[in-house]
């Protein structure tokens, strides 16, 4: 008996001593996100592939862009294999928070709703939400889009700038969401939509890069910044990630990057 007695309790001391490890080593408040990244070697990065020029297909179906390109350097400088997945926007957060996606990195807005749900790098470049109209058209601000037809994509950070403008948002007529910004600016160069909420670098890269008439109002809607998006408490994989940034800020590769894309260097980096 005292020999089956003493058995147990060695079984149980085992027992306890396994899953202790097992909850310190995975338990709430240990961050183990890099190690997992690095262990993988794979960085796989969430983002919609017609949000131009951040991240999109061009005429051969290579999903290239800023984004790309910096995601590309930082992948490098950690030492794994970058991975593009292509993702529902409006489901980007179940995306990442199942773990189908390791961040969130295509002109992704810091807003104080995300930084509550996730973890982000600082700033890398600073942006604004904006209304793009017809050039031809009579509308010069928002309050001459009153009783008019609006359009954002669904799930972006336009629709919290549109929340966040309440009596623009009471004035207009209606509010159509799209899957996609290029969708919306389709439909507004038929007619289907007076305006749409979109960000300033991707609407200045369309009306530059299609040559549509197209202009953008001078009142912005809110001023915003890009960050990298990570599941709540991986901070390990935010800073290392931010830490490749610095150092291609500091060789020169950022700026290069950054002027291939935009025509200057407009990141925020290290600044």
């Amino acid at each position: 008996m005292k020999k089956i007695t003493i058995a147990l309790l060695a079984l149980l001391l085992l027992t306890s001593t396994l899953f202790g490890a097992g909850s310190k080593e995975q338990g709430p408040g240990v961050d183990n996100s890099l190690q997992k990244i690095l262990a993988k070697g794979k960085l796989i990065v969430g983002l919609d592939d017609s949000f131009p020029p951040m991240g999109f297909r061009d005429e051969n179906n290579e999903i290239v862009g800023f984004d790309i390109d910096l995601a590309r350097g930082v992948a490098k400088g950690m030492g794994v294999e970058l991975v593009l997945q292509t993702i529902d926007w409006n489901a980007k957060e179940q995306e990442l928070n199942t773990g189908n996606i390791d961040c969130i990195w295509n002109g992704f807005t810091i807003t104080e709703d995300r930084l509550n749900a996730m973890t982000f790098t600082p700033p890398y470049v600073n942006n604004a939400q904006v209304v793009v109209v017809k050039g031809s058209s009579p509308y010069t601000s928002l309050a001459s889009l009153a009783k008019k037809n609006i359009g954002l994509q669904a799930g972006s950070s336009a629709a919290e700038a549109l929340d966040n403008s309440p009596a623009f948002k009471a004035s207009v007529k209606n509010v159509v969401e799209f899957k996609e910004n290029l969708t919306g600016l389709m439909d507004l160069e038929i007619g289907g939509i007076d305006g749409l909420i979109i960000d300033l670098l991707v609407a200045n890269d369309n009306i530059n890069r299609s040559g549509k008439d197209f202009r953008i109002l001078d009142e912005h809607l809110t001023n915003e910044s890009y960050g990298v998006g990570f599941r709540k408490g991986e901070q390990k994989l935010a800073d290392e990630v931010w830490a490749q940034m610095l150092a291609l800020k500091a060789d020169g590769s950022l700026a290069k990057i950054a002027t291939k894309w935009f025509g200057a260097d407009i990141t925020v980096v290290g600044k």
